[in-house]
């Protein structure tokens, strides 16, 4: 067995949103990618669900946290608290339904009302299996997502086309971001030392998340 590094050995911590309407697959995209490597918090609990995964870039562990709306974007109650130090989103819309593509702008504008200007932004067209049953045109949302300087994949988390990439490609830019910052500080202000975790918040902000809660049951 080769030698590996513990889980809370990592070089940065990046917070990364998934967001977009119910049912477009945003859990199932979170499940594939983090595998069986996942700690799953009670959605009746606090209203939200994170996992963790590790990934290499260059020669840094960058440990991501990835944040699952668990339901409440039914009641439209996503919180402040829960966009609060997130660097990168998902921004996800099922293929087969056009009006979850539609509403990719509202999602947009909430996500850039309650984050920094770097986020890094990834739109996914999930469900790509179901090619029979496409309504988004792939042109259309890469055209939107140029618009919006937004990276752009399409996905299936049913048979995990490009659920890895799209992930890491995330992380990577984050990383990318970060790094000039940290070589130009002079550019900003959050400019992080080189090494350090990007600041996620507190166990307050999943408490604030519960507050505020959704629904119960």
């Amino acid at each position: 067995m080769g030698a590996y590094r513990a889980d809370d050995d990592y070089d940065y911590l990046f917070k990364v949103v998934l967001i977009g309407d119910s049912g477009v697959g945003k859990s199932n995209l979170l499940s594939r990618f983090t595998k069986n490597e996942f700690s799953l918090e009670s959605k009746s609990t606090i209203g939200v669900e994170f996992a963790t995964r590790s990934v290499h870039v260059d020669d840094k562990i960058i440990k991501a946290q990835l944040w699952d709306t668990a339901g409440q974007e039914r009641y439209r109650a996503i919180t402040s608290a829960y966009y609060r130090g997130a660097v990168g989103a998902l921004l996800v819309y099922d293929i087969t339904r056009h009006i979850t593509f539609e509403n990719v702008e509202r999602w947009l504008k909430e996500l850039r009302d309650h984050t920094d200007g770097n986020i890094v932004i990834m739109l996914v067209g999930n469900k790509a299996d179901l090619r029979h049953l496409r309504s988004v045109p792939t042109d259309e949302a890469k055209s939107f997502s140029e618009r919006e300087n937004m990276f752009f994949m399409e996905t299936s988390a049913l048979d995990s086309t490009n659920v890895e990439p799209c992930f890491t490609h995330v992380l990577t830019q984050i990383y990318r971001v970060t790094n000039r910052k940290t070589l130009d500080p002079g550019s900003d202000s959050a400019a992080l030392p080189k090494g350090q975790t990007i600041d996620i918040g507190t166990k307050d902000d999943v408490t604030a998340v519960k507050s505020t809660g959704c629904c119960s049951g």
